[in-house]
């Protein structure tokens, strides 16, 4: 089993800049296309926890860049479990070109969230629920510790 959960994704022409290359902020939304599947596929509980009162607070995205990319290049987003603590998550996303059987790391991302509850006017720090503990361990480069 890969030490990743990965989607693939074909970029688009509206994904492409007035140059033609990937605008920045489409890696970002990637970040959130892969968190969310990972959810829908991995985590299911965790969706029921969303409509009910659990909240997904993102705190921190960053990428950084090593190579360009453009309309039609293929691609492989692999997020990565980094840090687990008892209310927050950081993972770790490689963006991957695949062409012809090579594979080239484009782009490097992480993203930081905290696990909230509570209504929007009283909303406080939760733990991560057992359920997403549970789906992320797979993906972790340590083990995960039970809460």
């Amino acid at each position: 089993m890969p030490d990743h959960y990965e989607i693939r994704h074909v970029v688009g022409f509206e994904e492409t800049n007035l140059v033609g290359n990937v605008y920045y902020v489409n890696y970002l939304r990637w970040q959130g296309r892969c968190r969310e599947l990972f959810l829908k596929e991995r985590a299911p509980s965790v969706l029921a926890e969303l409509r009910d009162d659990l909240k997904l607070f993102t705190l921190k995205v960053e990428c950084e860049f090593f190579a360009e990319i453009t309309a039609f290049d293929e691609l492989s987003i692999r997020m990565r479990l980094e840090e687990l603590t008892q209310t927050q998550i950081q993972f770790s996303f490689d963006y991957v070109q695949l062409r012809d059987g090579l594979e080239t790391l484009v782009a490097r991302g992480r993203q930081r969230i905290a696990c909230m509850r509570g209504p929007n006017t009283n909303t406080v720090p939760t733990r991560v629920p057992e359920g997403l503990r549970a789906a992320l361990a797979p993906y972790s480069r340590t083990p995960v510790m039970e809460a």
